[in-house]
């Protein structure tokens, strides 16, 4: 098989693309995060749905929503409060996903240095989220909850779009969920309408790769694993 430029272009942004964890203050352009964004657009959706919304954040509305989440996030009393609106990861874990959880989980904490008893610094770690990650830009995506699972799983690919156009422009990306716990909070500030939901956070901008946390590569089970070839 030979490979054309326009594949090796395409794998190259696809498997270049990791979740950054400590960003450059370099800022991004509007036009090219619109650019984006428009590219992203273009993902499936049933009956051309389009379920996704974008609150992009910059500045002082980025820095006005980390305040308001590390003030609740960083208060025991406060973050009792909270809960995710919906159940992003299982209840119930088993293996073979419990394993691959705890191991991306050691793995980063190692480089870290950050041992299995210092609690406080895991959580300090944990609220780097809120901060996303010192990216110049973070992104709050909703969902009408008027849709139902397909939408779910079609906003995944916008998702995916945008960290794979983010790739291609040399930007990265961090898809977070842990903003879903606080959706209260987010709901405050943004004035988010009642009949939007937040799937998730997301920081963009360029990786700072002075930063131990971004040497970190997570692994892909072979294809034999998980496909079945059927003649």
């Amino acid at each position: 098989m030979i490979e054309s430029q326009s594949q090796k272009i395409v794998d190259d942004a696809i498997l270049s693309r990791r979740s950054i964890r400590a960003f450059l203050p370099t800022p991004v352009a509007r036009e090219d995060i619109e650019a984006i964004l428009e590219v992203a657009s273009r993902a499936p959706s049933g009956t051309n749905t389009q379920p996704w919304k974008v609150y992009v954040l910059t500045g002082a509305s980025r820095e006005r929503l980390s305040r308001a989440l590390l003030d609740v996030y960083l208060d025991p009393a406060k973050a009792a409060q909270h809960k995710e609106e919906y159940h992003y990861y299982p209840e119930k874990w088993v293996s073979p996903y419990i394993d691959r959880r705890r191991k991306v989980g050691w793995d980063l904490y190692a480089l870290l240095q950050l041992t299995r008893d210092n609690k406080a610094g895991m959580r300090e770690q944990h609220a780097r989220n809120y901060r996303f990650f010192d990216a110049p830009v973070g992104m709050i995506f909703t969902i009408d909850r008027v849709l139902e699972q397909g939408s779910w799983l079609d906003y995944g690919m916008f998702l995916e779009n945008i960290m794979v156009a983010a790739r291609g422009r040399g930007l990265d990306t961090c898809p977070q969920a842990a903003f879903t716990h606080y959706h209260r909070v987010i709901r405050s500030e943004l004035q988010l309408p009642d009949n939007e939901a937040v799937v998730c956070g997301m920081s963009l901008g360029f990786a700072d790769d002075s930063k131990v946390e971004n040497s970190l590569v997570t692994e892909r089970d072979p294809v034999s694993s998980f496909a079945r070839f059927l003649d």
